[in-house]
């Protein structure tokens, strides 16, 4: 799929000079591996919150150290030796979630979180 996107983004003769970030850049684009992220973020803030009518018992579990400077809602890393393991998406995604900072991952609803998250990565320059 990115691949595609590479492609179709390059058809525009103004950007066909241009790197693949720089056009997704002058297009306000995100990457699929981006927009992937993203889409994980959100439904782990939603399964976080309660927002959602998946139960996943034990899927996730919250980090109760307080000793650390976190994000209030931090998650337990678990260690794994197999690549299969280490892909598995909690493994993948707890790590990205525990960066994030409080007043993103405290957004009460689905909608806060997205802007307060797209507001940083725009800033940040990562879209």
């Amino acid at each position: 799929m990115e691949k595609i996107q590479r492609k179709a983004t390059k058809m525009i003769p103004e950007l066909r000079n241009l790197s693949y970030e720089r056009r997704l850049q002058r297009l306000e684009l995100i990457s699929l591996e981006q927009r992937r992220l993203r889409g994980q973020l959100i439904e782990i803030s939603k399964y976080l919150n309660g927002l959602n009518n998946v139960t996943l018992e034990g899927l996730f579990e919250r980090d109760g150290n307080a000793r650390t400077r976190n994000n209030g809602q931090r998650l337990l890393l678990t260690n794994f030796k197999t690549f299969q393991a280490m892909n598995f998406f909690p493994v993948k995604i707890a790590a990205t979630w525990n960066q994030l900072p409080e007043n993103m991952v405290s957004a009460g609803t689905v909608n806060t979180f997205k802007n307060r998250l797209d507001k940083d990565w725009i800033t940040n320059n990562q879209y």
